[in-house]
């Protein structure tokens, strides 16, 4: 480590145990999410609806583990798929130019998978005519189907690796259940990120019009997932780093 990465680490280590840090954050996290704070964001022109904390932590993890394929549930207004598509782009240019090869744009090396039950017309249209387009595939259908994760086991077949996002449907069955599906498709020292794990971390007056809430919502879904098996675990460095996150407890790093 560098001087500057163990002054971060230390920095990290203090924040992990800052009690005023937390409840200031908490604080302004419970207004922000009834202000629709998230919603506020656009990633090359599309609406992405994350915490500018979660698009961070995404672009590190994916610069570190230099992903072949990612595969994301939920696509949304598909701000996601394109900033990740995106991050792949930067990568792949790296590769050219460390190699002293020229890139081809029209032949990626790295992609991103979207699954969602209902891609909407006017999604769709804007993901397809967006200049990051060619590194997007799509699948229309329920992310825990069986012949959904038949055609995305099929789809990771051959990459070397893999980093997956699930953010659909945020009940403790589907979660699980994708967490089943998918979570080991994800390469060693790569991560699963679970999304909306803060629910648990709200008042239940907060989803009054969703099937989720306090006792069924992604962590919990987490938590009985890590009960089952030893290959992954909580990064709990990523929480102490951002704060503010839709993810606390949901960035887990396969391990094994």
């Amino acid at each position: 480590m560098t001087d500057f990465e163990r002054e971060a680490a230390a920095r990290l280590e203090a924040a992990a145990k800052n009690t005023d840090l937390h409840a200031a954050t908490a604080a302004f996290r419970d207004e922000t999410i009834k202000s629709l704070y998230s919603y506020n964001f656009f990633w090359q022109g599309r609406p992405i609806i994350q915490y500018p904390q979660d698009i961070m932590a995404m672009q590190e993890l994916i610069w570190a583990v230099k992903p072949d394929l990612i595969i994301e549930t939920g696509i949304a207004h598909g701000g996601s798929l394109i900033f990740m598509a995106s991050q792949l782009a930067q990568l792949d240019l790296c590769d050219a130019i460390e190699a002293g090869d020229v890139m081809d744009p029209a032949v990626p090396k790295r992609r991103i998978l979207g699954i969602d039950i209902d891609i909407r017309a006017h999604n769709r249209e804007a993901i397809e005519a967006h200049p990051m387009a060619g590194r997007i595939d799509m699948i229309e259908g329920s992310s825990i189907a069986p012949e959904v994760i038949a055609q995305v086991h099929a789809a990771a077949k051959g990459a070397k690796k893999i980093l997956v996002s699930l953010d659909s449907n945020h009940t403790h069955d589907h979660v699980l259940a994708e967490l089943e599906a998918y979570a080991d498709l994800t390469s060693i020292e790569s991560y699963c990120v679970v999304f909306d794990t803060v629910v648990e971390d709200m008042d239940a007056s907060m989803f009054p019009d969703r099937p989720w809430g306090q006792g069924n919502n992604p962590k919990t879904a987490v938590q009985a997932f890590l009960q089952t098996t030893d290959h992954f675990e909580i990064d709990y460095a990523i929480d102490a780093k951002l704060q503010m996150s839709v993810a606390p407890s949901g960035y887990l790093r396969r391990v094994k």
